[in-house]
């Protein structure tokens, strides 16, 4: 993890307070779209007896009370407390260490940076997909990382370098471990669309097998899964803008409202509604 010091999350902490027996309480309804599962001593245990590997990380107590204080100092906006914790922990703990870098690259890291992290990430989702193949979150993180790295690229560009089947890969296997991972609905969405957008429709299917109906699906997935998550409705957005355009404006509009109106549950859902205000002010 590089030792520079990251932008600090621009809003009040204050109502992400998840210290003590908070972080339990709140925890199904901050992990719906990813779901994660608690990380308490029962659950590190039953991981290292799954993959023997993981022993070498230390005892299942002392690895649980880190990783819940990553989540804390995640769901708080400390993205870049979460990303080290995590990082300590080796691959058990990359999960946290990959969403929390991965939301900081997305919203608050400067444009030249945003890749580095991304790679980053990538690489950190590999190592841990080689020693926890059947976390769904392992792969998950593997195609976000990949996704947000190809923004930065340009997706024609991607698409050019294979990174396309990649992420369509992760996020089936991860679809398949967890069918009901609202995040990986979003962005298995959001790959339809967004190859629609650039190649268009009737190569995209041919070479990727795009659909706009499959993506529309996806995306609606997700918002059943986490009608209370403003993602789901900012990529339900971004997803008909890019596979229908300006005939589907009015419900584009729709879905940034709709995020807008939800209460933030921590840092990252704040930073998301951030993202759908700027939207309706373009």
């Amino acid at each position: 993890m590089a030792a520079k010091k990251w932008v600090k999350f621009p809003h009040s902490s204050a109502a992400f307070d998840y210290s003590g027996a908070k972080l339990a309480k709140a925890w199904d309804r901050l992990h719906a779209g990813d779901q994660e599962a608690f990380p308490d001593k029962k659950h590190v245990a039953a991981l290292q007896k799954r993959y023997p590997k993981l022993k070498e990380a230390g005892d299942a107590e002392a690895i649980a009370e880190s990783l819940q204080q990553a989540w804390r100092d995640f769901h708080r906006g400390e993205f870049q407390k979460a990303a080290e914790i995590g990082e300590g922990l080796g691959v058990i703990g990359a999960t946290v260490a990959n969403k929390a870098e991965g939301i900081y690259a997305t919203y608050l890291a400067k444009e030249d940076e945003r890749g580095a992290h991304f790679e980053r990430c990538a690489k950190r989702a590999e190592a841990a997909i080689a020693v926890m193949p059947d976390e769904a979150n392992a792969h998950y993180f593997h195609a976000f990382a990949l996704g947000r790295y190809s923004q930065t690229i340009s997706i024609t560009k991607a698409l050019s370098q294979g990174l396309g089947g990649k992420i369509k890969e992760s996020l089936e296997r991860t679809l398949k471990l967890a069918p009901k991972h609202a995040e990986a609905h979003t962005a298995m969405g959001v790959y339809h669309a967004e190859i629609i957008d650039k190649i268009g429709a009737m190569i995209g299917g041919l070479t990727y097998g795009a659909k706009a109906d499959t993506g529309m699906k996806h995306l609606q997935e997700a918002i059943k899964l986490t009608p209370h998550a403003p993602i789901a409705h900012i990529e339900y957005g971004n997803g008909m803008l890019m596979m229908y355009g300006k005939k589907r404006a009015p419900d584009v509009v729709k879905a940034y409202e709709s995020a807008i109106a939800l209460k933030p549950l921590d840092a990252m859902e704040a930073l998301d509604i951030d993202k759908a205000k700027g939207e309706l002010e373009d």
